[in-house]
């Protein structure tokens, strides 16, 4: 069946708007609360994290009692890191994790991810199974079977435990001082700590969250707000997260950006070194630039290319056993220590280089020249296709056909928002320039 709620990470939408309204989430609840107990299954455990807005409060309540309702008893974390809920659902062998974030964007939309018994997101399969139950009418438990729901007051807690374990051994902080930038997000507690914990002199940033500041001017999708606290207090990092802080953008002490692309390119360099970057390859989508493809072959490394999407870079590494994955955007997977992209974790490795080979951030940060790239992001109304218009079509293929041998174009609709990607790479960036702009405007007129 095709997938109407189900998008590449989840459900997402405006809150109190269809998708995201309360009896929508009282439905899916219900609706996986019955998939997860069609089995006869024992346990009938799901946890349940949240980050900061407001709406949280409605759709925490809304699925509490729809999973309650089929039987699932649930435990609910208040505000945690997405990658907290992937770990959660495993250490607390539940049935199912769900975590309530639509991630970067603003505050006023929201959505619910979904976890399984593994601490993986969910496959399509399974979702498109839990779509078709909330099409149908949803059998309830039995009075004596209804689901039970409580706090629980260390979820937060036992996930800064396991973070700081991913740290090498033996290795501290001391003397460095690091700007972390939360997004008066799901990390804005657990960060901090982490940092602390381990020896940094902390400066905090976006940790007052109301409801309403998520990604505001701050995180990985406004790293300009970490990048002046890193010069303003002279910190030697920077580390911006993303609202529910599965992804980052590393700044270096002089405010310079590192987007996933060289995180990715540091790690693998070094795990290839050190005989622990599985398989010789690296997983990344189709967004990543051209010259992270070129700095892994000059080291005899690969670079196997996904969709968009980092549950689709994961279902790749855990198929073919690649340990290293992610996203340009910042999501980087470490099948190691996460089951999802983990911004703090990310961010910890990157400090352990710096520890390791006593360089300055500066030095880590640019590890190959990019190739030129430019994206531009169209806006299209919904049930619009302006990919579809013959317009549209004939002016991707010209650009297809002018940047052959030069470089490449890819466009795609994003699985969250409805908008038209339009991403082109090229040597010569006046060609690159003519080349975006002329897609965007035939797919403005479009839409």
């Amino acid at each position: 069946m095709s997938r109407k709620l189900f998008g590449t990470d989840g459900v997402r939408g405006r809150a109190n708007t269809p998708p995201m309204t309360a009896e929508m989430a009282l439905r899916i609840g219900a609706a996986a609360g019955r998939y997860f107990r069609r089995d006869g299954r024992n346990r009938h455990r799901v946890v349940i994290g949240k980050d900061t807005r407001l709406s949280g409060y409605m759709l925490e309540n809304a699925l509490t009692a729809g999973l309650t309702s089929t039987g699932m008893n649930v435990l609910l974390l208040g505000p945690v890191p997405t990658p907290a809920v992937g770990f959660l659902t495993r250490s607390m062998r539940a049935d199912l994790g769900i975590m309530i974030s639509a991630s970067h964007n603003p505050a006023h939309d929201n959505g619910i991810k979904f976890f399984g018994p593994d601490g993986f997101k969910l496959s399509d399969e399974a979702e498109t199974e839990i779509e078709a139950i909330v099409e149908q009418e949803i059998v309830p438990a039995q009075p004596d079977n209804i689901g039970r729901a409580k706090r629980i007051d260390d979820g937060r807690g036992r996930y800064v435990e396991y973070a700081k374990t991913t740290f090498p051994t033996g290795q501290r902080l001391d003397g460095l001082k690091v700007v972390v930038d939360c997004a008066n997000g799901a990390a804005y507690r657990a960060a901090p700590d982490v940092l602390w914990e381990l020896g940094a002199e902390v400066i905090p940033v976006g940790v007052k969250p109301d409801g309403f500041n998520i990604n505001d001017g701050v995180g990985s999708t406004h790293p300009e707000a970490c990048a002046a606290a890193v010069r303003e207090h002279g910190a030697d990092l920077g580390i911006s997260l993303d609202g529910d802080a599965d992804r980052v953008a590393i700044i270096d002490e002089t405010g310079r950006l590192a987007d996933g692309d060289q995180i990715m390119a540091l790690l693998a360099g070094r795990w290839a070194e050190q005989g622990r970057l599985k398989g010789g390859a690296l997983v990344a989508t189709v967004m990543s630039n051209l010259g992270l493809e070129r700095f892994l072959t000059g080291r005899g490394l690969r670079l196997e290319r996904t969709r968009v999407g980092d549950r689709y870079v994961v279902e790749k590494m855990r198929g073919a056993g690649f340990n290293l994955g992610g996203e340009q955007s910042g999501h980087i997977v470490m099948t190691d220590y996460a089951t999802t992209g983990d911004g703090l974790i990310a961010g910890l490795q990157f400090l352990a280089a710096m520890a390791d080979s006593g360089q300055r951030a500066s030095d880590l940060v640019a590890q190959f020249e990019p190739v030129p790239q430019m994206l531009k992001n169209v806006r299209y109304a919904a049930g619009a296709d302006p990919l579809s218009a013959a317009e549209v079509k004939a002016v991707i293929a010209e650009a297809e056909a002018r940047l052959e041998g030069h470089g490449r174009v890819l466009i795609r609709k994003s699985g969250t928002e409805p908008l038209i990607r339009v991403m082109a790479e090229a040597e010569d960036e006046r060609m690159l320039r003519e080349v975006v702009d002329g897609i965007v405007a035939a797919v403005e007129k479009a839409a």
